[in-house]
C-alpha cells in the first residue's frame, strides 16, 4: 500500500513562489513521517518539477486560484503503443482545492476536470520520490 503524498499549501492564492510543501510517507521502520519545507528549502535541481506543478495549476484560469494541492504517485497514466497495446506509466496526479477570485467560494478539481493534472514528466516523478522516499 502506498500512503505517500505531497501537500502544497499556497497561503496567497496566485502567488506561486510562496508555498509550504508537506511530505507524508512511511519511513524505513513503518512509521508515518511528516516533513515540511518552505519554497526556500526546495533543492534547486527540483525547481523545474515544481514549475511543472505550477504550470498545471495555471490551467485553472484567472477565476480560480489554487490554495492547496495534494500530489500522489501512481500508475495512473496510460499510453497506447503503435501495436495497440496499453502501457501503464508513472505519473503524479494532482487534486486541487481552489478559491474563486470573485465569490471566494471553494471547489476541488481533479484530473477528470483538467487532464493536465496528471504529470508524467520523469522530473515530476523524481521530485515526488525525492520527498517521499524512506529517509
Amino acid at each position: 500500500m502506498n500512503i505517500s503524498e505531497i501537500q502544497i499549501l499556497f497561503p496567497r492564492p496566485g502567488k506561486w513562489e510562496e508555498f509550504t510543501l508537506t511530505a507524508v510517507y512511511q519511513d524505513a521502520d513503518g512509521y508515518t513521517r511528516i516533513d515540511r519545507y518552505t519554497q526556500d528549502e526546495i533543492p534547486a535541481d527540483h525547481a523545474p518539477a515544481m514549475a511543472a506543478v505550477v504550470a498545471a495549476l495555471v490551467e485553472l484560469g484567472e477565476d480560480w486560484q489554487a490554495v492547496q494541492v495534494w500530489a500522489r504517485l501512481g500508475k495512473n497514466a496510460i499510453t497506447l503503443a503503435e501495436d495497440g497495446t496499453y502501457t501503464m506509466i508513472d505519473g503524479v496526479c494532482l487534486t486541487v482545492e481552489a478559491v474563486h477570485a470573485e465569490t471566494r467560494g471553494r471547489r476541488i478539481f481533479t484530473a477528470s476536470d483538467y487532464p493536465a493534472f496528471v504529470i508524467t514528466d520523469p522530473a515530476a516523478v523524481e521530485f515526488f520520490k525525492f520527498f517521499t522516499t524512506n529517509q
